[in-house]
């Protein structure tokens, strides 16, 4: 089954959840072996490093040095990897609140890490957005 590429469709449906808990984003050296111990959301190899994001709380219980604090929020519609302009029109709103987002397209849906602190605002943002394009 394909994503949706409808633009207007996707933003009708985007229906973003709120996931539980707080992740932050860590790196390790791009040639260590990530700890058994450790279970990412998300695992990203670039030159300098490989970046985790994980749980704050496990960081926190292994040691590690983080950035980021920031709430997790997916936008449960199945979008295409290749839908143009969706996670444009939803990182300018979010920008346009003064919001930073770290956004990630994954198979099936997008998502998005906002601050922690920001994150009710972003949400409550999102559903409007949502409500405004029926």
């Amino acid at each position: 089954m394909t994503g949706g590429r409808d633009l207007a469709a996707l933003l009708q449906n985007m229906k973003p959840e709120m996931r539980e808990g707080v992740f932050v984003f860590c790196t390790i050296a791009e040639d260590a072996e990530i700890p058994a111990a450790i279970r990412p959301l998300l695992t990203f190899r670039e030159t300098e490093g490989t970046t985790l994001v994980i749980r704050q709380d496990e960081a926190e219980r292994l040691g590690l040095s983080c950035q980021f604090t920031a709430r997790l929020i997916t936008l449960t519609v199945h979008s295409s990897l290749q839908a143009v302009g969706f996670l444009a029109a939803i990182t300018a709103r979010l920008a346009a609140a003064g919001i930073s987002v770290n956004a990630v397209s994954a198979f099936y849906h997008d998502h998005l890490f906002v601050p922690e602190h920001r994150a009710d605002e972003a949400l409550r943002l999102l559903q409007d957005m949502a409500r405004r394009a029926d």
